[in-house]
């Protein structure tokens, strides 16, 4: 196997443990206004990601990091071509780390529901535009014979693409309430389970369509047998299957593996009906980048990958640490004047001790 196909599945790994953690970060967001009945529920559906949020966004640091490194005019013609994407998402991002913190700057209803608004429309945001990014890769773009992007922003936009994004937005939903019936108990991990199982068929729904019509366009736009994709899909589909029953079985640590595993199993379906190519040219198939003709040299691939060798273990092993620290649940009880999840932890250790 060639360093190009290595890195080219590193970087599907990296977006798929990105989507799956900040998956449910972005369903905690969502559901902020949905779950949270009084402050206490709020604040305490924050502390549940509260400790692990910024650890989850590191996923996505390194996955572009390594597009960077590894397959850099994939790097500069998708930043070309999802310029106003990107830059939407980043603000998306922004306000919602500034709203975990500056929740806690106040205490009127007026200033926490604000904030509280923010993260939920920001999150909600943040996974429709990545659907709608990360689809278009598939589906292809205005792509010259130079690799530059010629087309504009509402290229970004179709049936596939849209679906796209309501897909992902489903699926963090359904992920991050399965996450919630797991971190809390009380009232709110029950109405958390409740939400679950009522977002199980909608999500299951969404990501089965998704998984087929990328196998479909895979096939269609960037002239890829049925097999390779088609497997992952098929495996995507039963896991998400698995997690609605398991929701509706009252089966919450089930629900949320299986979950997870049908958000990787909806990112390998894409990766693979995209490859060999990392962006399809709908200009001409011929201008598409492949891992051939966007990676960097052998050398540079050769020490990237030694350097990743090192360090990615320690990453791992420092993010499983702290998933480990912060394993317990989280009841509502005790967050009444706590609007900010750091604050909240703060407090609860002070009254332990």
């Amino acid at each position: 196997m060639s360093l190009e196909t290595v890195w080219f599945i590193l970087i599907a790994v990296l977006w798929s443990g990105y989507f799956v953690l900040e998956g449910f970060d972005f369903g905690v967001g969502m559901l902020l206004p949905v779950l949270g009945r009084s402050e206490s529920d709020r604040s305490a559906m924050l502390n549940t990601i509260g400790p692990i949020w910024d650890g989850n966004e590191v996923w996505l640091i390194v996955a572009g990091g390594a597009t960077f490194a590894a397959f850099p005019l994939w790097y500069a013609t998708m930043f070309s071509g999802f310029y106003l994407a990107l830059l939407a998402i980043l603000v998306c991002l922004i306000l919602r780390v500034v709203s975990f913190e500056w929740r806690g700057k106040g205490d009127t209803p007026r200033w926490l529901g604000f904030w509280t608004w923010v993260n939920a429309v920001t999150s909600c945001l943040a996974a429709v535009i990545w659907g709608v990014a990360l689809s278009n890769l598939l589906q292809g773009l205005p792509i010259d014979s130079s690799q530059e992007f010629t087309g504009n922003f509402l290229d970004l936009f179709s049936p596939f693409t849209v679906f796209a994004g309501l897909a992902f937005c489903l699926l963090f939903l359904f992920h991050g309430a399965g996450f919630l019936s797991l971190r809390t108990v009380g009232d709110l991990g029950q109405r958390s389970a409740r939400m679950a199982r009522r977002l199980a068929a909608p999500a299951l729904l969404a990501g089965i369509l998704f998984m087929v019509w990328c196998v479909a366009t895979a096939v269609a736009e960037n002239d890829r047998g049925v097999l390779g994709p088609l497997v992952p899909a098929v495996a995507g589909s039963l896991a998400l299957c698995g997690a609605a029953l398991a929701a509706r079985a009252r089966r919450p640590g089930l629900s949320f593996t299986l979950g997870a595993a049908g958000i990787v199993g909806v990112i390998a379906t894409l990766f693979t009906g995209l490859y060999p190519r990392v962006m399809v040219s709908s200009t001409d198939l011929a201008n598409s980048l492949t891992t051939g003709n966007a990676a960097s040299s052998h050398y540079s691939l050769t020490v990237i990958t030694i350097v990743a060798g090192c360090l990615l273990p320690v990453v791992l092993a420092y993010q499983s640490w702290s998933y480990w620290v912060f394993r317990h649940r989280v009841s509502e009880d005790g967050f009444e004047q706590a609007g900010n999840p750091i604050e909240a932890i703060r407090q609860r250790t002070e009254k332990r001790r």
